[in-house]
């Protein structure tokens, strides 16, 4: 399994940016995909999570007024709709995915294997 992110760049305070994560390989049925972020000297937060072959979606309390995650099965991509982005959202994110075998998702980052490399947000006040 190989991930993508991609999406990411400098806003401004108060705009909207839509991250991808574009998935290839094994065939995603079974897996759930989260997206992270971390901020500079901060550690990796969950922000949200969606488990594929369910409409089932999980996010932190932290975004989940601003933040949209949603699939599109096609494309086999994961996005992450972000809306009034803020200074403190600057930090690269991060899409993971993982097979679990009886939990739809987990907010500790150690359980998801398969990572992809990062986009990194920036927002300017």
């Amino acid at each position: 399994v190989q991930l993508q992110a991609s999406g990411g760049g400098l806003v401004q305070a108060g705009a909207s940016r839509r991250l991808s994560c574009l998935a290839s390989g094994r065939a995603f049925n079974s897996y759930s995909v989260a997206w992270f972020r971390q901020g500079p000297e901060k550690e990796r937060e969950f922000l949200a999570a969606v488990r594929y072959g369910t409409s089932r979606l999980y996010y932190s309390d932290s975004v989940k007024d601003r933040f949209i995650i949603f699939r599109d099965n096609a494309k086999s991509t994961v996005y992450l709709q972000m809306d009034s982005l803020q200074p403190e959202d600057t930090a690269v994110y991060y899409c993971a995915a993982a097979s679990f075998l009886h939990d739809d998702y987990h907010t500790t980052d150690r359980y998801y294997n398969f990572w992809g490399q990062g986009t990194q947000v920036t927002v300017s006040s």
